[in-house]
């Protein structure tokens, strides 16, 4: 059974910083890409970045350059540093495991999800 734990979340001001953790299990992490969605109030959800088992790594355009995804693969982890945030950032962020096939910019070609961790960015 995967399972995908996110933390960090939290209040920010905007131009501030934070840093999502999600922590995996039930198997071999560093075989598996992994990526972050978000998903604001009345909005569908939307692909945030993308971190391939080899570490490379493709961002949105709206966060490229503020933010950042990164993996730890002795940890199982993978993050998301988030930095110069603004109040459209504001989302319950998810981590969610890549099932391999087909665009990795659509919700529905990953396999297994987080609960989600909440952003909030204050103006």
């Amino acid at each position: 059974q995967v399972q995908l734990v996110e933390s960090g979340g939290g209040l920010a001001q905007a131009g501030g910083s934070l840093r999502l953790s999600c922590a995996a299990s039930g198997r071999t992490f560093s075989r598996y890409s992994m990526g972050w969605f978000r998903q604001a109030p009345g909005k569908e959800r939307e692909f945030v970045a993308f971190i391939s088992w080899s570490e490379g790594s493709i961002y949105a355009n709206s966060v490229r350059g503020r933010f950042a995804i990164s993996r730890d693969n002795a940890k199982s982890t993978v993050y998301l540093q988030m930095n110069s945030l603004k109040p459209e950032d504001t989302a319950v962020y998810y981590c969610a495991s890549y099932g391999g096939r087909n665009t990795i910019y659509s919700a529905s070609n990953f396999d297994y999800w987080g609960q989600g961790t909440q952003v909030t960015v204050s103006s």
